[in-house]
């Protein structure tokens, strides 16, 4: 392309621009309802997909629940949308008598724990209690399944689960209520009128979605089954593989040994769930893929609405603009120029509305991201996508104006009233 040519060009390109924004001026109303179409489309797609991005971000630290190389074995799914399924109600409860076999018979793994928990306790400390927290039962290295780790103290030993012992390892939410001046180590709190002596306190690990993930205390699971379990309460049980490597090779072993120990019969499916890290990314990304194409159909039939609405109003400009089109061409304006002119500007229109959308899609999509104490982001790719589609639809829909306005003849345009 030549030098002359590039120039003229940018000049057309330039002069359209000038004309979008006097149209939008001389036609405040039209043409704002016409790019409300297009900033709700565009806004629908970008905050939606900002939303799911800041989540997705969250997604391995998140939903990262169990320690590396752990699974967890239980009655229900971990992730269940609606009631729960009959046939998951049906199934045996896991029991501590089928933790402590399945612990004896399996070889590969490094550990094999259980946990239990209820929620809504009362915890006392001299004159200061608590507000609800989470009861947990738990075996020695219990933790995994919670992903916690120690930060005074200690953990739960074996001879605390055998010999029944009274002993408590706190969240940093009961620290925080019972001993906001003193060490917790040593002392005794109450818990539905037992005392316990803490022998250890958590990690602080902060707040996931809005919610603390600090707000609970652990006990030997012997005691909690004495004393607090619902005897309907079925246990989880989780396993941590020696290696990556041999993560797999545990899951199945574990799984073998489990079924023979619940009698499943050969060929039935199991009568638990296994889950994972993976398995609950997976499962989520699922869910946001179908929320993603929700939120793409959307936005299509918004965006489509809108490019009527575009090429209405370019009509009507034409019409409009019939004697101005026709001094141009007098006056030595090509059929392209004229066909560039006005396609430039329904694209012009377009990117305005687009450009609306974007930005309130990311102030939308992050505010939920606020809300639930997640970090924020900004997904470039899909905001470059949903201006390129606003580009699309300006090209799309103001290709037939643009067209009916470069075959204008100039002398009829010239007498036009």
């Amino acid at each position: 392309m030549t030098r002359t040519k590039r120039s003229h060009l940018k000049n057309t390109l330039k002069e359209s621009f000038r004309m979008a924004v006097d149209a939008l001026k001389a036609n405040k109303l039209r043409s704002i309802l016409t790019l409300l179409g297009i900033a709700i489309g565009v806004f629908s797609v970008i905050g939606v997909m900002t939303a799911i991005r800041t989540m997705e971000s969250s997604i391995t630290s998140g939903l990262n629940v169990f320690g590396t190389n752990t699974f967890l074995i239980q009655k229900y799914p971990m992730i269940q949308i609606g009631h729960r399924d009959a046939k998951y109600r049906n199934r045996k409860n896991i029991t501590y008598a089928q933790f402590e076999d399945l612990k004896e018979k399996t070889t590969l793994p490094k550990l094999v724990a259980v946990i239990d928990a209820i929620g809504g306790k009362s915890i006392r400390y001299k004159d200061e209690k608590t507000k609800g927290v989470y009861l947990y039962g738990g075996s020695q290295g219990s933790l995994r399944a919670l992903n916690a780790f120690i930060g005074d103290g200690r953990d739960l030993t074996q001879q605390d689960i055998d010999n029944y012992r009274k002993v408590v390892i706190l969240g940093m939410d009961a620290v925080d209520q019972l001993f906001p001046f003193e060490d917790p180590l040593g002392k005794a709190i109450s818990i539905e009128g037992i005392n316990f002596n803490v022998v250890g306190v958590l990690e602080r690990m902060g707040e996931l979605f809005g919610q603390s993930q600090d707000n609970y205390v652990i006990i030997p699971m012997t005691i909690y089954l004495q004393r607090y379990a619902d005897p309907r309460s079925s246990l989880a049980i989780t396993v941590e593989a020696q290696s990556a490597e041999l993560y797999d090779k545990t899951m199945d072993e574990a799984i073998g040994v489990l079924r023979a120990i619940r009698k499943v019969e050969p060929g039935a499916e199991n009568d638990f769930e296994v889950s994972s890290n993976a398995e609950l990314i997976e499962t989520f990304s699922s869910f946001t893929a179908g929320v993603k194409l929700f939120a793409l159909a959307v936005s299509v039939i918004a965006l489509v609405v809108a490019g009527i609405g575009i090429m209405n109003i370019m009509l009507v400009s034409v019409t409009e603009r019939i004697k101005e089109i026709g001094i141009r061409k007098a006056i030595g304006a090509t059929r392209r120029d004229i066909l560039t002119q006005f396609l430039a500007e329904a694209v012009f229109l377009s990117e305005f509305g687009g450009i609306v959308g974007v930005l309130l899609g990311l102030a939308g999509g992050n505010l939920v991201a606020v809300l639930l104490h997640v970090p924020t982001k900004i997904p470039v790719d899909w905001a470059i996508i949903g201006l390129v589609v606003c580009s699309v639809i300006g090209i799309g829909f103001g290709i037939y104006p643009a067209y009916k306005a470069a075959k204008l003849d100039p002398i009829e345009s010239l007498h036009y009233e």
